[in-house]
């Protein structure tokens, strides 16, 4: 009987251990896919009021996002990369300045990479930028005017372009009897005395090589000389010029004036469709009484399609082809600043009893969108 129980059990063991080691394994159970639900996503936009139904200017908006079963989240503004986070929170800037309609996006995952998704339509509106200074001089230092900015043209233009192409009849000249910084301002002193040959001496100063830019508003205020013969500006010139010549290069005046007609300031263009005394010219005169007197600024305001002139803050004239070619519109490159004291040119005569007289510039600013 003993010996039959042994038997079985031996048998037992033997079926056991044949039974743990085949067939086929045990299948593992698939996990649970879970997917988002409930997505809630709301955009606020910064400083919306009654007034202002499409925000305050900054462009700022703020996302929220929640979802059941959600870890984390995703949001995307237009074509813009997706930015992901497990917050459900999300603030975009936007820079185009105006009113404009944009497509937010938001995208809810689960621990198991299921996703739902929404999106919202905004209108939003961003302020136009403050042109900021991007160039000055305030003439504060007395003495020579600075030469990191400034630099001189010597002489009368000869051999190659006598009396700067006007009949100037004076010598330019980079001496502090001509130019300097004293009290607060550049003065430019235009003179009768013999000099190289000369009778009259002045100064013209140039930032060409040292500063150029395209586009931004100018602002120069000025004093302006006195006396029959006398020809200040406050002008620019192509930085190209060398290469493509005048009027090619085009030339912006921003302020002409001369001593025989005293009571006007002018402002004019100059390209290839029109410059010197053609018929067209595109110039612009106001009447100023105390020129001499008493300081007034004298502003360019350059963009792409015009070229705006205005003294005090009140309009002048602008120039704004319909059209825009090489030929009416070369202001689409760098340009670079001239201030100088012309005396005398082809079509008028300097005053005989005339000495000396003074243009006065308190500073020079140049402005752009950054």
């Amino acid at each position: 009987m003993l010996k039959k129980i042994y038997y079985l059990l031996q048998v037992s063991f033997i079926l056991l251990l044949s039974c743990s080691g085949g067939g086929d394994p045990i299948e593992n159970p698939q996990p649970q896919q879970i997917t988002p639900k409930n997505l809630v996503f709301n955009i606020a936009i910064s400083g919306t009021d009654v007034n202002n139904p499409n925000g305050d200017g900054t462009g700022l908006i703020s996302c929220t996002a929640s979802a059941t079963d959600a870890t984390t989240y995703g949001f995307k503004v237009g074509s813009d990369a997706e930015v992901k986070n497990s917050s459900g929170e999300f603030q975009y800037t936007f820079t185009a300045e105006g009113t404009n309609e944009y497509l937010v996006s938001v995208f809810a995952y689960s621990s198991t990479g299921n996703m739902i998704s929404s999106f919202k339509k905004v209108i939003v509106y961003v302020a136009p930028k403050s042109p900021q200074l991007v160039w000055f001089d305030e003439f504060n230092t007395d003495g020579t005017p600075d030469g990191s900015k400034w630099g001189y043209e010597i002489g009368n233009g000869c051999p190659s372009n006598c009396g700067w192409g006007n009949g100037e009849k004076e010598y330019y000249t980079n001496r502090s009897d001509n130019v300097k910084v004293e009290n607060g301002v550049l003065k430019i002193i235009a003179k009768k005395e013999n000099y190289e040959g000369f009778e009259y001496t002045s100064a013209r100063l140039i930032t060409k090589g040292k500063y150029d830019f395209t586009y931004g508003r100018v602002e120069v205020r000025a004093k302006l000389p006195i006396g029959s013969g006398t020809w200040p500006a406050i002008w620019m010139l192509g930085s190209n010029i060398d290469q493509v010549g005048w009027p090619a290069c085009g030339e912006v005046d921003i302020m002409e004036h001369w001593g025989y007609n005293p009571a006007i300031i002018s402002s004019a263009t100059h390209t290839p469709s029109c410059s010197g005394g053609c018929s067209s010219a595109k110039v612009g005169e106001t009447t100023v009484s105390d020129y001499s007197t008493e300081f007034h600024v004298y502003t360019l305001e350059w963009t792409e399609t015009e070229l705006k002139f205005l003294i005090d803050d009140t309009y002048l004239y602008s120039y704004n082809p319909v059209v825009k070619n090489s030929s009416n519109w070369p202001f689409n490159m760098p340009q670079f600043f001239i201030l100088n004291v012309a005396m005398g040119g082809s079509w008028f005569t300097i005053d005989p009893n005339f000495t000396e007289s003074v243009m006065e510039i308190d500073y020079i600013r140049v402005f752009q969108k950054l």
